[in-house]
């Protein structure tokens, strides 16, 4: 394999098929206002290790903050991002740089915004993102504390503590008609961004699509299964998105520091020609390696079939059936009960975010009990149900069967 061809920017551009970012437009007519709202403001961002969160980091360092803060639980993912940012041509300018490797949702994460001076605009990428996360109730009560239960405590802590003339928190394309608990609990992760502890507060958030080679993603995976001489994988007759990090980063900054509050944003990615095959996606990923792929429906075939037909330039890529709890065919960003309005921006579009249910406190309510009172008895089915009495667009699919039964 040609590793040199395999580069973040050749790949993005190989899956978006753009030869450049979808948001330069909106970008370079911005520049001025963008650098306006944060030069000399302090910045904190949390989960800012992970791809969506260190690609917007990046770019928030070339607007001049007076401080920039960021907290992630991955001391890796930080330790990484302080490589990549002083390792660039053009170094690391803002003299109050720090990373904290700290929970969030933690009581650490409370003192330290108890102590810390003001910060103007908080941005917030934690989460849980995959659907595989709901695969037991105890995986799915880990993702509910994280994309919820611990949202409340800390937009809590920032209103006790003033924090965060703007906000910003990061939302998924799977929050509109939900049929997953993640896409469930991403929609209600709107609701806390923008309905709990935010008076007074500029609040706004984004959903997207699939950002290429993101940590832990499918194509991410396609490159570790070559490196490792095993067979890719993909769902048969499934669509999606994509964005590449570099566009990632670029949608949170312009939603982040000039969308107008009360708003949802998401990319405006025509679904006739951007919604695409994932088998197609894998085929050109495989190509540009300098493979030709031959497709298996059977997973120990596959897996037998590496060594041989590699040799010749073959690598068996193998289809699974779309029959996943909570997996859907196709991506949308607005949802039955949302209308999209004027964003403002060239490449956005934007939905007004809806009030949530006077429930909303009595169900994160019960959550939290849920999952911090370790002998009361939970499971799979009660839990859908409370989160269904919030969204009614919520269809959960549920199969019994997740994606740790296959490659």
């Amino acid at each position: 394999m040609e590793q040199q061809t395999l580069n973040q920017q050749a790949l993005g551009a190989l899956v978006t098929r753009r030869a450049q970012s979808q948001f330069a437009a909106d970008i370079a007519a911005r520049q001025v206002d963008l650098h306006a709202a944060i030069a000399g403001k302090r910045v904190l961002v949390v989960g800012g290790g992970g791809t969506i969160g260190s690609a917007t980091t990046a770019l928030l360092t070339d607007l001049e903050p007076s401080c920039l803060h960021v907290i992630d639980q991955s001391e890796n993912y930080l330790a990484e991002l302080v490589r990549e940012l002083r390792g660039r041509p053009r170094g690391l300018a803002v003299s109050d740089f720090h990373t904290l490797p700290i929970d969030y949702g933690s009581a650490v994460m409370g003192r330290f915004l108890a102590e810390a001076k003001p910060y103007e605009l908080v941005l917030n990428f934690a989460a849980l993102k995959h659907v595989r996360s709901e695969k037991d109730v105890y995986s799915l009560l880990q993702m509910l504390d994280t994309n919820i239960v611990k949202h409340v405590r800390f937009k809590r802590w920032l209103a006790e503590f003033g924090h965060a003339q703007r906000y910003f928190a990061v939302s998924t394309d799977k929050a509109a008609n939900p049929t997953s608990l993640m896409g469930a609990s991403k929609r209600l992760m709107e609701d806390v961004a923008f309905d709990v502890a935010s008076s007074g507060r500029m609040v706004t958030s984004a959903r997207f699509a699939n950002v290429a080679f993101s940590n832990g993603s499918l194509l991410q995976g396609f490159l570790a299964r070559l490196e490792k001489s095993q067979p890719l994988a993909v769902p048969r007759d499934t669509r999606r998105y994509f964005v590449s990090q570099q566009e990632s980063g670029e949608i949170c900054l312009i939603a982040a520091l000039l969308g107008q509050p009360g708003r949802v944003f998401f990319p405006l990615l025509d679904s006739r020609t951007e919604l695409q095959m994932l088998d197609s996606v894998a085929e050109r990923v495989l190509h540009r390696a300098g493979y030709r792929a031959e497709i298996f429906h059977d997973e120990a075939q596959a897996r037998a079939a590496v060594s041989e037909l590699s040799r010749r330039g073959v690598w068996p890529v193998l289809l699974t059936p779309l029959d996943t709890s909570g997996e859907k065919p196709y991506e949308e960003f607005v949802g039955e009960d949302e209308s999209a309005v004027p964003a403002g921006f060239e490449s956005l579009g934007a939905l007004r975010h809806a009030a949530a249910s006077d429930r909303l406190t009595e169900v994160i309510d019960r959550l939290d009990h849920a999952i911090n009172h370790v002998n009361d008895r939970i499971d799979k089915p009660a839990i859908v149900a409370l989160i269904q009495s919030l969204i009614p667009t919520f269809a959960h699919r549920e199969t019994g069967k997740n994606l740790d039964d296959r490659l």
